[in-house]
């Protein structure tokens, strides 16, 4: 089986749109053409296997089993080792300092070249009118499979065939929510139908290119308090595959098991440990979304699923000795999620492939029929509009500062500024100065002078953020995200600034990217982000960043700070 799966996964090959894989070879004068004949390599393979029956057993045998070449590493865990640290490197920066000659000329010059504006000219890059106007217009057919919504797309996928389905969390109870990250992480994992959880990896692993259950908050492109959310089933499989794929969802859909009690204890587990390491690689990300918490509806349901919120919340999971309630509360969000009267789907596949995918899709949602329950929306404080997406009546944004003390050295800093939805007319202007102050002005100021491993400024969501990470600074670098802005409003760049931004935004919106406003709307935002001019820049800076002109979130991931302990407009976690 193990062999077969192997096979399924050179089949499937790397990630849509994931050429990293050449590189290495092409690096050390390899041919990438080569590398891209993927089917060649499989077709080899398969002749090697069939002349040679125990080919992988072999070279198991040969590189593992009888390497004597290995390395056993075994690590304890040492409850001094930061202040051990500490003291360390106190000690070797006492000798560094004790070291140093007192030339100041040199710290001056330093500075003076950090500060000096870079001559780019002799460097080959694009123009902008090297950029093609327009978008190349995806063709789709919008059909339905036993009443659930349904968007066929046609694509060349090398004989790969791609499902996706957004379930929506309109019906949920509010007391349900916390738990729906938890839900998406285990829903795969637990075993389904006759299979336990073993044999149900291993049929994924044979069967399918992977099969995921991720949150979805989409921020309506119109208005900011305003959006979508769902869970997103995501798998792709080879075209003889597709029936055993579908079988897959289906046991999941009808016969998930969530009472194998030590199964979901591992995965609890398993889960709490992720989200917490996770701040240490990615404490920005989590600093921005705390940030605009309070600024947007679609942010605050970002902040509870997958914030500091829900990492606070499943370390509560973990330390729980029973399970029990959990496991209701799972069955209960399955009800609700796993119903295709709250389902729409897309599928990509070739134009030869099409119809019996369709065939296929349709013998699926009548398999989980039965899960077809009429669930009455939960009464809260917002609208429901036709088309899925809500309207939050009653929020208010409003400032937040918030502080969270954590045992690292360095800071993850983010100011988020409430501004304007996606086809705003000031969209394009904002996304355009966020890259251009990152490579200008953020880059120099919280990297070069401020000793931070990065930082820089992004739009999205309605939010214009700030960050930093792995910072040295705290309320320093907050300082620096205002000189920005007084950066941007005094109109110090250049029409060749504005050019590399633009260069820059455009490699973003025209890499391939799952379905999400419509070809108009992209088209529209596409001849915004070409008008953007000097002046358009400098007004909306103005108008949206100024202080007085604008709602914002502060959120800082770190180390012990006194000063901000004694400030009263802090929040401290």
């Amino acid at each position: 089986m193990w062999r077969t799966s192997l096979i399924q996964r050179l089949n499937d090959g790397p990630e849509p749109f994931d050429l990293s894989y050449i590189a290495s070879s092409w690096n050390h004068d390899g041919d990438p053409v080569e590398l891209l004949q993927i089917n060649d390599s499989v077709a080899k393979f398969k002749q090697t296997l069939k002349e040679n029956p125990r080919f992988l057993q072999d070279k198991v045998k040969h590189y593992f089993k009888e390497n004597t070449h290995r390395l056993t590493l075994s690590m304890s865990p040492d409850e001094v080792y930061l202040e051990k640290q500490a003291k360390a490197e106190e000690e070797k920066l006492q000798k560094k300092i004790h070291a140093l000659s007192d030339n100041r000329q040199k710290c001056l010059e330093l500075l003076a070249a950090q500060s000096k504006t870079q001559d780019a000219s002799c460097l080959p890059a694009l123009k902008v009118s090297d950029i093609e106007p327009t978008i190349p217009v995806t063709p789709v057919q919008i059909s339905t499979a036993v009443g659930v919504p349904v968007q066929y797309c046609e694509q060349p996928t090398n004989g790969l065939v791609y499902f996706r389905a957004m379930c929506s969390l309109n019906t949920l109870p509010e007391d349900l929510r916390l738990y729906v990250p938890l839900f998406c992480s285990v829903v795969t994992k637990m075993g389904c139908g006759g299979l336990d959880y073993r044999q149900q990896s291993q049929q994924m692993e044979l069967r399918t290119g992977g099969m995921s259950v991720s949150t979805q908050v989409v921020p309506d492109s119109t208005q900011l308090d305003m959006y979508e959310q769902g869970v997103l089933l995501s798998s792709s499989c080879l075209e003889r595959n597709l029936p055993h794929m579908f079988h897959l969802w289906s046991d999941i859909f009808n016969n998930p098991h969530f009472d194998e009690v030590e199964r979901l204890r591992v995965l609890v587990m398993m889960s709490a440990q992720e989200l917490a390491n996770g701040i240490s690689y990615s404490g920005h990300m989590y600093a921005m979304t705390r940030a605009g918490r309070h600024l947007t509806p679609a942010g605050d349901l970002n902040e509870t699923l997958g914030g500091m919120e829900q990492v606070k919340f499943m370390k509560r999971v973990a330390e729980l000795s029973d399970l029990s309630q959990v496991i209701r509360t799972l069955v209960r969000i399955k009800k609700h999620l796993l119903n295709p009267d709250n389902m729409r789907c897309a599928i990509n596949t070739t134009p030869q492939k099409m119809s019996d995918t369709a065939a296929q899709l349709e013998s699926f949602m009548k398999d989980v029929a039965d899960n077809r329950k009429e669930r009455k929306p939960v009464r809260r404080a917002h609208k429901w509009v036709t088309d899925g997406k809500k309207m939050e009546q009653n929020f208010q944004p409003c400032q937040m500062k918030t502080f969270f003390q954590l045992p690292f050295p360095v800071h993850f800093i983010s100011e988020s500024i409430r501004t304007v939805p996606f086809s705003h007319h000031d969209y394009a202007s904002l996304c355009i100065l966020a890259r251009m102050m990152t490579a200008k002005f953020l880059h120099g100021e919280i990297r070069e002078k401020g000793g931070a491993y990065g930082g820089g400024a992004r739009m999205g969501g309605g939010l214009f953020s700030f960050y930093s990470y792995r910072d040295p600074n705290s309320v320093q670098t907050l300082s620096a995200f205002r000189r920005g802005v007084d950066w941007a409003k005094s109109g110090q760049f250049t029409q060749q600034d504005i050019d590399e931004a633009k260069l820059s935004v455009f490699s973003a919106v025209d890499s391939p990217v799952a379905p999400g406003v419509t070809d108009e709307m992209k088209q529209n935002h596409r001849e915004r982000l070409f008008a953007v001019t000097h002046q358009s820049l400098v007004e909306v800076a103005e108008r949206y960043l100024g202080v007085g002109q604008r709602t914002c979130g502060v959120a800082i991931l770190g180390p012990e700070n006194e000063a901000i302990k004694k400030d009263p407009s802090w929040i401290v976690k």
